[in-house]
């Protein structure tokens, strides 16, 4: 799951970088779209890297493919990931942990940003940036790699952080989770708006979490 995915967004980017797509034809506003969902893909795939879910017999495979995918995605280094995700499952909903703010969405956004970007990270992209644009349109650069990323900032804060985490919950794992939609919970974050599930049983891959969501309503149900 973790090639296809690194696989999809490889293809999807290189393919679009040579597009001539003008702003008056929709189609390029669905590319964007599509990038930016593929850019959040890669995003979850590291993150169940740091679960160990991605190769699970294999820690070096395992941790490769989730620092492609963190590299790819905006030079993020993957074991300060690792360490800082594994903080929010251990203190979630507390001081302590890195993903939660006590605030409005626009202010819980910025500290969220600001826990995991670095002024190395901003040099090296605005380096490759212009590196490619010898090559690349300047167009396409924005709308397919550097709008379509920035989208996926947002995406997975409001669908995995943000409405999962807000307000007061009575569980033990401080986590809200969407209603029953499997369609709209893979487009809207890859499966994570079922987010109690995922922290219920956080070896369970995102592609596998709309199944802890059948369990847990089943037990619920009776």
């Amino acid at each position: 799951m973790a090639v296809l995915i690194i696989t999809l967004w490889l293809i999807s980017t290189v393919s679009l970088m040579s597009s001539n797509l003008s702003f008056k034809n929709p189609i390029l506003y669905v590319f964007v779209l599509i990038q930016m969902h593929l850019y959040t893909g890669l995003f979850i795939t590291a993150h169940d890297a740091m679960h160990g879910t991605v190769a699970p017999k294999n820690k070096n495979l395992n941790n490769f493919l989730g620092q492609v995918c963190t590299v790819c995605y905006a030079l993020f280094p993957f074991q300060k990931l690792f360490i800082k995700h594994h903080q929010h499952h251990q203190f979630v909903h507390s001081e302590q942990d890195p993903d939660f703010y006590n605030g409005n969405f626009f202010v819980w956004y910025f500290q969220f940003f600001k826990q995991y970007i670095t002024w190395w990270q901003i040099l090296g992209m605005a380096i490759i940036y212009n590196i490619l644009k010898i090559w690349i349109t300047e167009q396409n650069l924005l709308l397919f790699w550097v709008v379509p990323s920035l989208l996926s900032t947002l995406q997975l804060f409001y669908f995995g952080t943000y409405l999962p985490h807000k307000g007061e919950h009575e569980n033990r794992h401080q986590s809200k989770t969407q209603k029953k939609n499997h369609l709209w919970a893979f487009l809207s974050c890859y499966f994570f708006g079922y987010h109690y599930e995922h922290h219920d049983s956080p070896a369970t891959p995102w592609w596998k979490l709309w199944q802890e969501k059948e369990k847990n309503l089943k037990i619920n149900n009776g």
